[in-house]
């Protein structure tokens, strides 16, 4: 099982990645339409309103929680804070 570099979800099936393409390390909420994987903002604003919707967070505290989940992953590491 592979978890997503971009937001942390477990991967456990074909229909979890972009396309069913097991080869990517992103899942299919952190990709585009076209399969390439967001931008850190893009992944930014999807992750706080998820956690608005799931977590019944106000907008600021689902952003701090989003970008301090996000600083721990890999594929921002070297990124700039939201």
């Amino acid at each position: 099982m592979k978890t997503c570099i971009a937001c942390g979800m477990p991967m456990t099936k074909p229909a979890d990645y972009p396309g069913e393409d097991e080869t990517r390390d992103y899942c299919k909420f952190c990709a585009r339409p076209d399969g390439t994987m967001q931008s850190y903002s893009e992944r930014l604003e999807g992750m706080t309103g998820f956690l608005i919707r799931t977590q019944g967070l106000d907008g600021r505290a689902a952003r701090d929680v989003a970008a301090r989940t996000m600083a721990r992953l890999p594929a921002w590491k070297d990124a700039a804070p939201g």
